[in-house]
């Protein structure tokens, strides 16, 4: 029987590939377990059409991704950390501060995960962040912290 496979199995083939099994094992055991369909015209068709629609969304959320890192480039949040005599800040500014301030001043949702940088943020001043916002997409976050008064 001609099969199409929806995952890779080992011993029969590839992902999206072509391959003939016999009666039993694909009745059995490839078509319940949805690790592959029957090959038929329709199925190819239906098949090609899945790859189209799921290679769209890849672009869609890249495009998506590169939009916002133009957005993240004008932003810069604004921390104040407390110092001390020698000039050291007290405590850091963590991801998840950040990702929070971000959500409440600017409506933009980030996962905290997707920054490059896992340092927190433990210095008075200006320091730029770097979040993977899609793969080979990267947005720049300015974090400013000023001395409390």
């Amino acid at each position: 029987m001609k099969i199409i496979l929806l995952k890779d199995v080992k011993n029969v083939g590839k992902k999206d590939q072509i391959v003939e099994v016999s009666d039993g094992f694909a009745a059995n055991f490839l078509i319940p377990n949805k690790l592959a369909v029957m090959f038929t015209p329709k199925s190819v068709e239906i098949r090609e059409q899945q790859k189209l629609d799921a290679k769209q969304a890849i672009e869609k959320k890249r495009k998506e991704a590169e939009e916002l890192a133009e957005k993240l480039k004008g932003i810069t949040l604004e921390f104040v950390g407390q110092v001390g005599k020698d000039g050291r800040m007290f405590g850091t500014i963590s991801t998840k501060q950040i990702v929070e301030e971000m959500e409440k001043t600017h409506g933009i949702v980030i996962d905290k995960r997707k920054f490059i940088d896992h340092f927190a943020v433990n210095a008075v001043g200006y320091t730029r962040l770097k979040i993977e916002l899609d793969k080979g997409v990267v947005g720049i976050v300015n974090v400013h912290v000023s001395e409390k008064k």
